[in-house]
């Protein structure tokens, strides 16, 4: 019986153990977990970043043989990985449609897997409380705004509808009107433009912010695609060399008694011809902007940028020009993406002030006539855009062969239909190895993207005189005696000649036009003049020999000083060549100035179909009967 007793007594105090822990075990508020603590674990950027980035990784990298999927599915499953690998390699080199698919791929995981709606989608980004929002926060929002309505052309329309690209005067004494926008006028025109946002437009910029973390470009992702002239990154601000010199740098920042922007919150973008500070947006860190520069411009595997290579120039999918430097070549890291108008290449397009018909159609028959014509300007000005347009006029029978540093005129891509071949130099190939090869093309019109160092202004002369029926090419000098005295420098240091005189000769031999142009402070771009080179050939002139029928000895020697005074002008500072502008930019429109030399008149209506020649003659007729003087 008292067996029995203590059982109970036992079964009994356990069971109330046992009650006393699940009552504590209940009760005890720290083991439960907190709702809203575990949603901002789960639903902010830097969490869905990392699922986005696990999750694509898995789905690439998983082994399909151990599923055991049927033949049909294991295909399916097999080619859609593949495009997605495809995609994820593709959208880091400025390809808009593996961009957009990669987009759509995290768009769909975030929608089905995530658990996002109408509610938590706010704790990532605080869509209904604008005064949580950022400066960043509301850029993305607006750019987003406009995208849907205007496509490429959303940043475009975001700086014509408001005249952000206006010049600021800067409060501070001392400092000049620039262009920038401020993170007020952002949060300006957030007020008025942006009213509701559905659930889906929230999720794509989620998708969008998400995506240029993780695959793409930080925040220049979305601007890069845009129609404009080109962005660049980390060229204003205090270098990360100078930040990391702590004592300097609070002195420094003591000193400034304000903010002090850093390298990482350079953004600058070119509208046109206009250079923009974006102040409303930044990097973040130095971090972030090293990786952009150390991606942007990986297209096509172009080599390591390293510290003994600290510059990179190449192109990307989409024909942009990207230049990419580092420490400790450069003070900082820094990137500059050009971009190129192609679809508006046409001198129509480019050429439009009062006038402007004057200048288009006496470059259209420089082209018809062959003319070996340079086309000159500061950087920015339009040089390379001009020359894609000039590239129509070339008769179309003419095999094109075009050298370049970079590929950037893309010709191919505007005259499909055309015999065109680009070169570029490599690690490997030199620019005259290059050349030495494209006389052996078939080639008839060489074009030369940029004369920019001496050895390719020596290619150009070289070129000019042996390789082709004529040659186009740019080159950045500020007058046309500039220009001359730029090429004739070029050929003595790369010691093609050592006679100053001759390799003066050479040059104007060669060049029969340039066509300069300029880009004003406002960014307007225009033709300030057409030059042609008219040499000054001294050498067929026989000299004074007036001195043999002298009767006198004095009379003789007084003639034959005559002799004397021609040779050594001959042979020391004698000019050359002149320099005529045949068309100037005046007073806001092109005028006929000089008449064209007849002999480049009779050869270019050499080179000209019947038909053309007795166009141009009508042309010159029309407007040089009375010609403006200078």
């Amino acid at each position: 019986m008292s067996f029995f007793w203590l059982n109970t007594i036992l079964i009994a105090a356990v069971v109330l153990l046992l009650g006393v822990f699940l009552f504590f075990k209940l009760t005890d508020k720290k083991d439960v977990p907190d709702k809203k603590v575990t949603d901002e674990r789960k639903y902010n950027l830097d969490a869905m970043t990392e699922y986005v980035k696990r999750t694509l990784h898995e789905m690439t990298n998983s082994n399909l043989y151990d599923l055991g999927l049927s033949a049909e599915e294991f295909k399916r499953r097999k080619n859609k990985r593949n495009e997605l690998k495809k995609a994820l390699k593709g959208c880091t080199s400025g390809d808009v449609n593996d961009k957009n698919y990669v987009k759509f791929f995290i768009f769909d995981l975030l929608l089905k897997s995530y658990g996002l709606n109408d509610t938590n989608i706010n704790l990532v980004i605080s869509f209904e409380d604008r005064h949580r929002l950022s400066a960043q926060d509301k850029f993305d929002i607006l750019l987003y705004h406009f995208k849907k309505k205007h496509g490429f052309a959303a940043f475009s329309e975001l700086i014509e509808k408001y005249d952000l690209d206006r010049t600021k005067h800067v409060i501070e004494e001392g400092k000049t009107p620039s262009y920038i926008i401020t993170a007020q006028e952002i949060e300006m025109i957030f007020k008025k433009e942006v009213r509701h946002l559905l659930f889906e437009d929230k999720l794509h910029i989620i998708v969008q912010r998400i995506y240029q973390t993780y695959k793409g470009f930080s925040v220049i992702d979305e601007l890069r695609d845009m129609n404009i002239d080109g962005i660049s990154g980390g060229v204003s601000g205090l270098p990360a060399s100078f930040v990391q010199q702590s004592g300097e740098f609070q002195l420094y920042a003591q000193q400034m008694q304000k903010p002090i922007p850093k390298a990482y919150d350079s953004i600058w973008v070119f509208y046109k011809g206009k250079s923009i500070h974006l102040q409303c947006i930044s990097f973040g860190s130095d971090l972030e902007l090293k990786r952009v520069c150390q991606n942007i411009y990986k297209y096509n595997n172009p080599g390591q940028l390293s510290e003994s290579n600290g510059f990179k120039v190449n192109e990307m999918k989409d024909g942009s020009r990207v230049v990419v430097v580092r420490p400790n070549f450069a003070e900082s890291w820094a990137f500059f993406v050009r971009k190129f108008d192609v679809p508006n290449a046409t001198l129509h397009q480019l050429i439009r002030d009062p006038g402007a018909e004057l200048a288009i159609n006496l470059i259209q028959y420089l082209v018809k006539g062959c003319r070996i014509t340079s086309v000159s300007g500061s950087q920015g000005s339009g040089k390379t855009t001009l020359l894609m347009a000039m590239v129509k006029y070339i008769n179309a029978a003419f095999n094109i062969r075009v050298q370049e540093m970079a590929f950037e005129l893309h010709l191919r891509k505007i005259y499909t239909e055309r015999n065109i071949l680009s070169f570029r130099e490599t690690d490997t190939i030199s620019g005259q190895a290059g050349l030495d090869v494209q006389k052996k093309t078939d080639g008839t019109v060489n074009i030369l993207g940029e004369v920019a160092t001496d050895p390719v202004a020596a290619w150009m002369i070289q070129m000019s005189q042996v390789a082709s029926l004529f040659t186009l090419f740019t080159h950045h000098a500020k007058t046309f005696r500039d220009l001359v005295f730029s090429l004739r420098n070029s050929l003595l240091k790369t010691g093609m000649f050592n006679n100053e005189t001759i390799a003066e000769q050479q040059v104007v031999q060669v060049i029969n036009f340039d066509i300069h142009l300029k880009r004003d402070f406002d960014g307007r771009r225009y033709i300030e003049r057409i030059t042609e080179c008219v040499p000054l050939d001294y050498q067929h002139l026989p000299y004074p020999e007036d001195y043999k029928t002298a009767d006198t000895l004095e009379e003789k020697l007084d003639r034959f000083m005559n002799t004397a005074t021609e040779y050594f002008k001959r042979t020391t500072d004698r000019q050359w060549f002149e320099s005529r502008n045949i068309v100037e930019y005046r007073n806001g429109e092109y005028v006929a100035v000089h008449p064209l030399s007849e002999r480049n008149l009779s050869e270019m209506c050499e080179h000209m179909s019947e038909t053309d020649a007795t166009a141009f003659r009508d042309f010159l007729h029309e407007h040089w009967r009375e010609p403006v003087e200078s």
